[in-house]
């Protein structure tokens, strides 16, 4: 699971057309980039945000063949799976930053740009 906010204080109805724009974009590139993991079925987008002003968007990447994870039941798996081996988690965080890297822009800080 990924969350995408703005670092300006927005809700998605208030999102200037410029960031939304720009948030659009990342989406895209973010699922294409996390579906590219051979592990990965399919990725599904969620906003929460119940009594919140600030854009929360989460990302989740059904494992792949756990067809009982579709839809709803997303918002629940990760406290039901066992947590994927950090070297695991690690490099395809690594995977996933490279790609964004390549179809977005910006550049790779941190574990990412080892």
């Amino acid at each position: 699971m990924l969350m995408l906010q703005p670092l300006a204080h927005h809700d998605l109805s208030e999102l200037p057309d410029d960031l939304a724009g720009e948030m659009g974009v990342l989406v895209v590139d973010l699922s294409r980039a996390i579906e590219s993991l051979p592990q990965v079925g399919r990725v599904h987008v969620a906003k929460w945000g119940d009594g919140g002003a600030h854009l929360h968007v989460f990302i989740y990447a059904r494992p792949k063949g756990m067809l009982q994870l579709r839809g709803t039941m997303m918002a629940v798996w990760d406290d039901f799976l066992p947590p994927v081996p950090r070297e695991v988690r690690d490099e395809d965080a690594r995977t996933v930053i490279r790609a964004l890297v390549g179809s977005y822009g910006g550049r790779a800080v941190g574990i990412a740009a080892g």
